[in-house]
């Protein structure tokens, strides 16, 4: 959640601020501000509503200046209000302070600070931040200031400070990311890297408890409690032009038809002779390994049900647990292998799961699409799906990476484990899976879906059902459906639709139906049996497959594998989400109440 930017260079950095802020909506939306040292202290300007509008008040308001840090804001505590927007003050205006994340002890600092006569003029936890830096302030010298306020809090942060006078951004981490950009005449801070991408991609990435001090001619990193540190910085390996649009309407459209390059991208190198060649994990990886539990939220939970059945297909006990479910009731022990699988790296119930995980003794791997992220640091091992940066908050490109790279994955453990594979034939799948970016390119080029957006535009709700790994893929298109149509979605396992949500169904409520080869014919019953009640039927099927004579409509798919063709559905599925919104008017980039990475429990 909540979207942080910093510079601190010599020239005007307004615009660069203002350019991070817009690469980082997709965390936050509610609100946006800047605050900038201009050499006669410290300019504030801040506003609810995006980022436009913040770009159209500053440069009104002509503020200038080579440091500054910004803030784009998802609402946790307090409305969406130009006095909730971040950054926030202190009683003297000398201090500014942006955050991301949940202080614990916010209701206790505020009530103690308020009986010492602060005045608070926001509904955050955030104002305690620059309230507890003004108050040590008075004893301490700006950074010792800066370390004793963090200090004073409970909870999630990452905080981005400035002083008036002081030429230097003050910074720490606590369970929200935060990353430095190095370049060679100015730094950059940040929760994403896309934010100054385009700026330098040399980057030294935050460690919990850690406080850095950015000024124009050197970056401190030390502990909380002072003792210097000294980290190498990497390469990131993203194009700067995946952030931007390149001429697409909308980010998410642009990430669908992108499917192709970056599944050919999960997959390479890591097939070899019709089996599994990750670097990361040779032959006898998991040989120690009893049972696997794979933790998720979101789409990328959707994800984690196709790589579990999969390991059950092969003999291998495997678990789905949504993260934020994941408590001490769970059975875990050093036999146990923990997969947290999360796009971003940061989701923060995920790596709460993980934390429990690994505290019970399981080991730990984590399938994440961003190097240097906080679950690649923290697992005792990562894999990378390499879908490349996603900007649209709801997620396409890197739920396929997801399914491949945990499709691979779960070959390999089943190997270690069973001694067998998740197919009887696997050379048949993986042939299927080096044509798999060719097969989502014809998906793409058919274009049907928007067809059937308009056809079933203004029903009631939409229904997808599904069965065996048709199901995970139901269940993401509803997803999918309801996150940017607004319209009322659900997944069902195919079979459940007779224990209860029949009596929903009316001729307004269309049933996307996906059959995949998995147990094709009950499916097919299942849908029948809605049809019979007025409902219509849309198959997401191969163009000869007899559901097609009974559907009302048809979304067609390739002839694939059938443990792939799910994947090949998504995608028409994603494409009928994507029409369905454009045609209401939809933010589709930025829904309403939801963002990209959610950093916060």
């Amino acid at each position: 959640m909540c979207g942080i930017i910093a510079r601190v260079g010599a020239d005007d950095g307004v615009d660069r601020l203002l350019g991070g802020l817009e690469r980082l909506e997709y965390r936050g939306y509610d609100s946006a501000g800047i605050a900038v040292e201009n050499g006669a202290g410290l300019a504030v300007q801040k506003c609810s509503g995006q980022v436009n509008e913040l770009k159209e008040s500053v440069h009104d308001s002509q503020i200038y200046g080579g440091i500054g840090i910004g803030h784009t804001r998802w609402s946790t505590h307090g409305p969406p209000t130009d006095d909730n927007a971040h950054p926030h003050t202190d009683s003297t205006g000398e201090v500014a302070v942006v955050h991301n994340g949940v202080i614990d002890n916010h209701t206790e600092l505020r009530e103690e600070l308020e009986a010492e006569g602060y005045e608070f003029t926001s509904d955050t936890d955030t104002e305690v931040i620059p309230h507890l830096f003004e108050r040590h302030l008075e004893d301490h010298p700006p950074e010792a200031a800066f370390r004793e306020a963090v200090r004073d809090l409970d909870g999630s942060y990452a905080i981005a400070a400035m002083v008036e006078g002081v030429d230097a951004v003050f910074a720490a981490r606590r369970g929200s990311p935060l990353v430095l950009g190095v370049s060679d005449d100015e730094y950059f801070l940040a929760s994403d890297v896309p934010a100054f991408l385009e700026h330098t991609d040399e980057v030294v990435y935050f460690e919990d408890d850690e406080v850095g001090v950015i000024q124009p001619d050197e970056v401190e990193l030390s502990t909380l409690d002072g003792q210097s540190i000294e980290r190498s910085s990497e390469i990131v390996s993203w194009d700067p032009e995946e952030t931007g649009k390149g001429g697409y309407d909308h980010f998410m459209r642009k990430e669908i038809e992108n499917q192709h390059v970056s599944l050919a991208n999960s997959i390479q190198g890591r097939v070899g002779d019709r089996e599994p060649d990750l670097d990361e994990f040779p032959p006898g990886s998991f040989e120690d390994i009893d049972s696997v539990q794979i933790v998720a939220c979101g789409t990328s939970f959707h994800a984690a049900k196709y790589g579990a059945q999969l390991l059950n297909k092969a003999g291998v006990p495997a678990q789905t647990f949504r993260a934020s479910e994941y408590d001490d009731s769970v059975p875990v022990d050093d036999g146990t292998l923990a997969i947290a699988v999360t796009q971003s790296g940061e989701t923060a119930d995920t790596l709460a799961a993980l934390d429990r995980a690994s505290a019970a003794g399981a080991r730990t791997t984590a399938v994440t699409n961003v190097v240097g992220s906080t679950v690649a640091r923290e697992a005792d091992d990562a894999l990378f799906i390499r879908a490349g940066p996603e900007i649209g908050v709801a997620a396409t490109k890197t739920f396929s990476s997801q399914v491949v790279t945990l499709s691979v994955l779960a070959h390999r453990i089943s190997a270690d484990v069973a001694g067998t594979a998740p197919w009887d034939d696997p050379a048949a799948f993986y042939d299927a899976l080096e044509r798999l970016p060719d097969h989502v390119e014809s998906v793409l080029d058919t274009e049907v879906a928007a067809d059937v957006a308009d056809d079933y535009l203004g029903s009631d709700a939409f229904f997808f059902i599904g069965r065996g790994l048709a199901y995970p893929v139901a269940i993401e298109g509803a997803l999918k459906f309801k996150e940017i149509t607004y319209e009322h979605a659900e997944g069902f396992a195919a079979g459940e639709l007779k224990h209860g949500p029949l009596a929903l169904v009316t001729p307004q409520t269309p049933v996307f139906t996906v059959v995949t080869g998995d147990e094709d014919d009950s499916t097919v019953i299942n849908a029948e049996e809605a049809q019979t009640r007025g409902a219509p039927i849309v198959a997401v099927s191969t163009d000869d497959h007899a559901i097609t004579d009974v559907a009302d409509a048809h979304l067609p798919i390739p002839e694939t594998h059938p443990d792939l063709a799910g994947l090949l559905a998504n995608v028409q599925l994603q494409l009928l989400s994507y029409h369905t919104a454009d045609r209401l008017g939809r933010a589709i980039d930025k829904p309403r109440n939801l963002a990209k990475s959610v950093t916060v429990e």
